[in-house]
């Protein structure tokens, strides 16, 4: 033990003791300042932050320690000074890739805390929930091959060997971009989604005839939660290029409408009568629309059409329901005859024709 501190200059036992004490008060310092403004209430800066930030910080500091030439003086590997300055590079740039995305994570929950998709009027937060989802995974996405391409160009000999490769390779280049091409619309078709919006999270739409809710919204494919619990996966650029029907594009109230096929003696005024009530005796009517008109005649039958509102989708569905049964369940018991029939005339034969 003696000969190895005799082996070991004071000067960089106290180098390293100095960087490691001023990195420890730095830490310390930092995380007493993150702690405090996830704690008091009047900050933006949500609780549980310092958990989110603390390893990539660390990290930080971890690689300045790496580059101490004392470092290497105390565990006699000064001749490690290449490896460690390369590993200490390469845990830099990881550690400041993490903490770019570790307070990405923050700032979308600073926002996010703001708007409460659960609310019946949320048209704004799924806006703030879609955007951001989106330009999280390009900045996510962007930020990783960013530190990914400055990792091997910080090693010489992968410099040299891809400025020769992109020098000799141009009409590989070529031929990569016309593969890659589709997968690039793709990617702009998401950011497209994201700035224009034609879709957003939760919003409800009818897609290859199936009715859902958007689940899922990332650069490349957007999942739909069919009604029955199956997921459609359709690619971002499906929602550019093809028509599709966005039952929640402004506003989520709909006007649902219910058909009844009757007998041209059905009494049109007591069906409005009962539609009255129906609808006011149920929480699922918005208040708004309750309507009864005839749309159409036909030589069997009368099509009567009942117009209800309700606050989304799937309320306005089991509204529909509902008007359906109780109006129809109303003319079984009240207006039997007005239930839509076919009539078939007999003529009696004429006494002569019997007699002959």
């Amino acid at each position: 033990m003696d000969t190895f501190f005799a082996q070991v200059s004071k000067e960089s036992i106290i180098y390293l003791a100095s960087a490691l004490s001023g990195l420890l008060i730095a830490y310390w310092v930092i995380s007493v300042f993150l702690k405090r403004l996830g704690k008091n209430p009047n900050y933006l800066l949500p609780s549980g932050s310092f958990k989110r930030l603390a390893k990539p910080i660390f990290l930080i500091f971890f690689s300045f320690l790496l580059r101490m030439q004392s470092l290497r003086d105390i565990i006699g590997l000064s001749d490690a000074d290449y490896w460690f300055k390369k590993i200490s590079t390469l845990v830099f740039i990881f550690a400041m890739t993490w903490l770019a995305i570790a307070i990405l994570k923050v700032i979308k929950k600073i926002i996010i805390k703001n708007y409460d998709v659960g609310k019946v009027e949320n048209m704004k937060a799924r806006k703030i929930y879609t955007q951001f989802n989106i330009l999280e995974r390009i900045f996510i996405f962007i930020v990783v091959i960013l530190a990914l391409g400055i990792a091997l160009m910080s090693f010489q000999e992968i410099r040299e060997i891809g400025i020769s490769i992109f020098a000799s390779a141009g009409v590989a280049g070529i031929i990569i971009g016309f593969s890659a091409q589709k997968m690039i619309g793709t990617i702009l078709a998401g950011i497209q989604i994201a700035v224009a919006q034609p879709i957003k999270w939760d919003d409800v739409v009818i897609v290859e005839g199936e009715w859902g809710r958007i689940e899922e919204i990332t650069l490349t494919y957007v999942v739909v939660k069919i009604w029955d619990k199956r997921r459609l996966v359709v690619p971002t650029p499906y929602f550019i290029e093809k028509p599709f029907q966005n039952w929640t594009k402004s506003s989520s109230d709909l006007i649902g409408a219910v058909h009844l096929y009757t007998d041209y003696d059905v009494p049109f005024d007591k069906l409005r009568k009962e539609l009255d009530r129906i609808v006011k005796a149920t929480d699922l009517w918005d208040g708004e629309v309750a309507n009864i008109q005839v749309t159409d005649s036909k030589s069997t039958h009368v099509e009567v059409r009942a117009l209800v509102s309700a606050k989304d989708a799937s309320t306005a569905w089991d509204l529909r329901v509902l008007v359906r049964e109780k109006l129809i369940a109303y003319l079984q018991k009240n207006y039997p005859e007005s239930i839509a029939k076919n009539r078939v005339l007999i003529k009696e034969s004429n006494k002569s024709d019997n007699e002959a």
